[in-house]
């Protein structure tokens, strides 16, 4: 969230002036004081009401104009992530409307804010980084971008986040697949080590598949992100839709991978000092997180509806690899289909974000990564020919190329 921040408050350069110098620094000054007198800041993010949850356009803070450029905001917080950070962004009611604020802890004159904790949230996992429910009692902050276009400004920090969620979780998925791989390597049974034996060695094969496709995507729209924040238009076009197709399927694939993973291990698995337990808690939380699955298939959909040039920046890019691979042509070909007919378009919103999601995937496999993993890839995701859990990848891939990817 920190480095996330500096894209929404370049909306109020003054802003951006004063303090992103800091959030960008390689230093954490600790301690209670007025953000300009650190070395170096973090920040988080304060949008989520009870009564409005991810319809942040119900939220009923208020912000009142203090005729001196500052506004006093009153209301509660359900969710404020980091609340252990210098600077806040927030969404509050302005008299133009939802707007966005940065808010600091320790205000100019070195007085504490008035910002109550009132309490931290008891989470399934994720207890590393707090989350807490607030109140604003006449909190001073600053108006970012115009009244009004809160949800437009603050949504460039949202973005940023997004691809954390999607780098998060395909982290995830490869420490998985690692940690299944290690122990299968060492674990004998049956007269061999467990990674030979023909039905484990499907399963390794399969959570590595997942975790490739999903570290090749990621990788790919870190680079768009990069080259987007650099004035490419086609790189920002396809950035997004395929950042909100990618964190749908990655990270809603997050959990029954963890799961596979941490039942290779056995009962090992179950023990909180494999590790295995809290990357399964852990699982869960980037499809949560900025957007719910259903949000970020909606936002996909908002994406194509509002800005027609991120689908044809989509099939520029996966277009790229037809020709290589049977499969992924017919599945392009699949994608076209159910974008001709938008009828209940909504209802099938998660069919289409999940097909456009496996065909992003498929097309950076094919052009850039393993002949054997893009071969497994197609095969299954692509070709149907592919069970319901992890380790039903079909007879005749090369299961041993794949697996000495992960563990030589």
């Amino acid at each position: 969230m920190t480095y996330s921040a500096v894209p929404a408050l370049r909306h109020n350069p003054d802003l951006a002036t004063a303090y992103e110098p800091l959030l960008a620094a390689n230093v954490y000054d600790f301690g209670l004081r007025e953000p300009s007198t650190k070395r170096g800041l973090i920040a988080g993010m304060s949008m989520t009401e009870k009564q409005g949850g991810s319809d942040v356009r119900a939220n009923t803070t208020t912000a009142r104009p203090t005729g001196d450029g500052g506004y006093v905001l009153t209301g509660h917080k359900w969710f404020t992530s980091a609340p252990m950070s210098d600077l806040f962004l927030t969404l509050a009611q302005a008299p133009g409307g939802l707007s966005c604020f940065l808010l600091p802890r320790v205000l100019p004159d070195g007085t504490r804010n008035r910002i109550h904790l009132q309490r931290l949230k008891d989470k399934l996992g994720n207890r590393s980084n707090a989350s807490a429910e607030i109140e604003y009692d006449e909190a001073v902050g600053w108006l970012v971008g115009e009244e009004g276009r809160g949800v437009r400004t603050i949504i460039e920090m949202v973005n940023n986040t997004r691809l954390d969620c999607v780098i998060g979780g395909a982290a995830g998925l490869r420490y998985g697949a690692v940690r299944a791989a290690h122990h299968a390597r060492h674990r004998h049974t049956f007269g061999q080590a467990l990674d030979r034996q023909p039905l484990m060695t499907n399963v390794l094969a399969d959570l590595a598949v997942e975790s490739e496709a999903a570290t090749m995507a990621a990788l790919r729209l870190a680079g768009a992100s990069d080259r987007a924040a650099a004035g490419d238009r086609q790189e920002e076009a396809l950035r997004r839709l395929a950042l909100a197709v990618t964190k749908y399927w990655v990270c809603k694939r997050a959990p029954a991978h963890a799961a596979e993973a941490l039942e290779c291990l056995g009962g090992n698995g179950y023990v909180e000092e494999s590790g295995m337990p809290r990357l399964f808690r852990e699982s869960p939380l980037s499809s949560i997180w900025e957007g719910s699955g259903n949000g970020a298939a909606l936002d996909a959909l908002r994406a194509m509806g509002k800005q027609p040039d991120s689908v044809e920046a989509f099939f520029t890019e996966v277009e790229q690899a037809e020709g290589a691979d049977p499969r992924l042509d017919d599945a392009i070909g699949r994608v076209r289909k159910e974008l001709a007919d938008l009828t209940d378009v909504e209802f099938r919103a998660r069919r289409v974000v999940e097909l456009l999601a496996l065909v992003f995937q498929g097309s950076l496999l094919v052009r850039h990564g393993d002949k054997a993993v893009a071969d497994a890839f197609c095969a299954s995701r692509l070709g149907g020919d592919w069970g319901i859990a992890f380790g039903t990848l079909p007879a005749g891939v090369d299961t041993h190329a794949i697996n000495s990817r992960v563990w030589p």
